[in-house]
C-alpha cells in the first residue's frame, strides 16, 4: 500500500515512486450533492470509487447576480460576502478534511476574483466595465478579494492542505489591452495566491480555458503553486508536459483532453490514450485533464485511467 499522501508530496522533491503515476480527476455532483453531508459523502464515495490519489472539493457556494451594477462606476456597490456567506461550503471543508486528511491531501477549489466578478455580472459584461473604466472595477475586485480571503484563511484553519487555485482573465483577446489584464485581474489573484503559498504544503495552480483559449501562458510563470495544470493546446502551438515542467519549474498535472474519450470513450480507446499521455509525460507528472471534465463521465472511464497510471 502506498501513503498518498507522501506520494503527493515526495513529487514535490522528485522522491517519488517512478513505478506509480499518481492520477486525479474531477468532475461537479448534482445540485442536491453540492452542500452539508450529502456532499462529504459523494465527494468520499467519488475519492473511493475512482482510487485517485488525492481529494479536491468542488466548490459551488458562486458569487450571485447583481441586478444593480449595471454600469462600471457601479463596482462601488459591490458587496462584501462574509463567512456566514460560505458557510455552506465550509462545512464540506471541514466534513472532508475530518474524514479524508490522514489518508489523503485534501485541497480546496478556489475561482479567483475575476472569475467570481464574471459571476456577479456575467463575464461579458464584466469585460466591456474593464474597457470603459478599469479604475472604477478594481474597486469591487478589491472587494471580492477581501472576501474570498476570509474563505482562503476559514479553509486553512479547518485544516485543508492546500488550493486548487483558478486563474481566468490572460486568455488570448480577453481584452483589448492586454494591460488590462495586469491592472484588474493580476494583483487580485496574486493577493490570494501569495497568502495560499505562505500557510499550504499542496496547491495546484489551474490556468483555466473554459471560456477562450490561450497564446501564452508564460504570463503566470510567476504565479504561486506547487503544481501546473493547464491545457497543453494553445492558439498555434502545442507545449509538451516536459516543456511545462521547465517552464514553470514545478510538477505537470494532465494531459487528457476533458471532452475526449476520457469523457466519452471505450475502454480500450481510453487506455491507448492514458498510453499515449504516459509516454509524453515529464518527469513529475500526474495524469489528469486539462480541467474539470463533464458530469456525466463515466466513474468507471476514470478509475480506467487511474489503475493504468498506477501500473506504469
Amino acid at each position: 500500500m502506498i501513503d498518498k499522501r507522501d506520494h503527493m508530496l515526495s513529487l514535490l522533491n522528485g522522491q517519488r515512486r517512478a513505478d506509480v503515476i499518481p492520477a486525479a480527476f474531477f468532475l461537479h455532483f448534482e445540485p442536491e450533492e453540492h452542500f452539508g453531508q450529502a456532499a462529504v459523502e459523494k465527494h468520499l464515495e467519488f475519492f473511493r470509487y475512482t482510487d485517485m490519489d488525492f481529494s479536491k472539493i468542488q466548490y459551488e457556494r458562486v458569487f450571485p447576480k447583481i441586478e444593480k451594477i449595471r454600469q462600471a462606476k457601479d463596482w462601488a456597490q459591490m458587496p462584501f460576502y462574509g463567512l456566514d456567506f460560505y458557510e455552506p461550503q465550509l462545512s464540506v471543508v471541514e466534513g472532508l478534511v475530518k474524514a479524508l486528511k490522514r489518508e489523503a491531501l485534501v485541497i480546496q477549489t478556489l475561482y479567483s476574483p475575476f472569475m467570481c466578478a464574471g459571476h456577479t455580472v456575467g463575464q461579458e459584461t464584466l469585460v466591456r466595465h474593464i474597457e470603459e473604466d478599469p479604475e472604477a472595477v478594481t474597486r469591487g475586485m478589491q472587494v471580492i478579494t477581501d472576501s474570498l480571503m476570509g474563505f482562503v484563511k476559514e479553509c486553512i484553519r479547518l485544516g485543508v492542505d492546500g488550493f486548487y487555485t483558478s486563474t481566468q482573465g490572460g486568455e488570448a483577446g480577453r481584452f483589448s489591452d492586454p494591460a488590462l489584464f495586469g491592472q484588474c485581474v493580476r494583483p487580485y489573484d496574486l493577493a490570494l495566491m501569495e497568502e495560499i503559498d505562505r500557510t499550504c504544503i499542496f496547491n495546484i495552480l489551474h490556468i483555466c480555458d473554459y471560456v477562450m483559449p490561450y497564446a501564452d501562458i508564460a504570463q503566470f510563470v510567476d504565479y504561486p503553486g506547487h503544481v501546473i495544470n493547464t491545457n497543453l493546446a494553445l492558439t498555434g502551438k502545442t507545449l509538451t508536459p516536459a516543456e511545462v515542467e521547465k517552464m514553470f519549474g514545478r510538477p505537470f498535472m494532465g494531459g487528457l483532453d476533458r471532452l475526449g474519450v476520457i469523457a466519452k470513450g471505450s475502454e480500450e480507446k481510453i487506455l491507448h490514450a492514458v498510453d499515449d499521455a504516459l509516454r509524453m509525460r515529464s518527469e513529475r507528472f500526474i495524469l489528469g485533464a486539462d480541467c474539470t471534465v463533464p458530469n456525466d463521465t463515466p466513474w468507471d472511464n476514470l478509475r480506467t485511467a487511474i489503475d493504468r497510471a498506477h501500473v506504469v
